[in-house]
């Protein structure tokens, strides 16, 4: 392997290391909140703008997923959907956006929302977190602390993500998010918050599922389409568990 390549995943893997480490407890509370929810009727939701909506993405309508993960998108500004791909960026930072987005959503008092957005700083999900918890929704917030912390929110209140969250979830990553150094290149490169993120909203839902089962209550989950049966459990499971499921819709 090159010396870079093996430097990424060395790089990739102190960082979930850290993830185990130091986040285990605000997964385990973020899970409760979740099951909790879950276990009373309630539903949920998932959002982030341009990259951040990857690790959403990772989480919905797939093998091994929790069928009940439902995502809210907005035109212009889920991953790389909208051309040029510059515009995503400006849309990201329009005020007043994240409501009409939420206006449109089926989003109730007593669900729960996990926002996504590295840095934190951007209008459109310090809005959307703000919003949601005004309309009486439990909002988790995945960010980097150490990034949000060194950046200027360009929000009007001055606030980022992390501030008006109820529970925060660190993915780890540092100011800039890229991880690596070479004589060379005048910039850092290669990112590491895609893989942090996913693996963080993976061990979320795990983390869910297991307090599911301790109240009960039997995780609706995805079996691979590709298994023989697979499609047919789906659709079964995915018909009982309808009036919360909205991505088909």
């Amino acid at each position: 392997m090159s010396e870079l390549a093996d430097a990424y995943l060395n790089a990739a893997i102190a960082l979930l290391e850290r993830l185990r480490d130091e986040e285990a407890p605000a997964i385990g509370e973020a899970a409760e909140v979740i099951a909790e929810a879950l276990a009373g009727g309630r539903r949920l939701f998932a959002f982030g703008c341009s990259h951040s909506s990857l690790p959403v993405q990772d989480l919905v309508y797939r093998a091994g997923g929790l069928m009940l993960v439902n995502p809210i998108y907005g035109p212009g500004i889920a991953a790389l959907d909208t051309r040029p791909v510059t515009l995503g960026s400006a849309i990201e930072r329009l005020p007043g956006y994240a409501d009409a987005i939420l206006d449109n959503a089926p989003v109730e008092p007593g669900d729960v929302l996990i926002v996504v957005s590295v840095s934190g700083r951007n209008p459109v999900p310090v809005e959307m977190a703000a919003s949601a918890r005004a309309r009486g929704l439990t909002v988790i917030a995945v960010t980097s602390r150490a990034y949000s912390d060194a950046v200027a929110s360009r929000h009007a209140s001055g606030k980022k993500l992390a501030d008006v969250a109820h529970l925060v979830l660190d993915n780890k990553v540092g100011e800039g998010d890229a991880v690596l150094e070479a004589e060379g290149v005048p910039q850092r490169f290669c990112p590491a918050s895609g893989v942090t993120g996913t693996a963080l909203l993976h061990a979320l839902v795990a983390a869910t599922v297991e307090r599911l089962v301790a109240r009960g209550v039997t995780p609706p989950v995805f079996v691979s389409a590709n298994l023989d049966g697979g499609a047919e459990w789906n659709a079964r499971l995915l018909a009982e568990n309808a009036d919360r499921i909205f991505y088909l819709r």
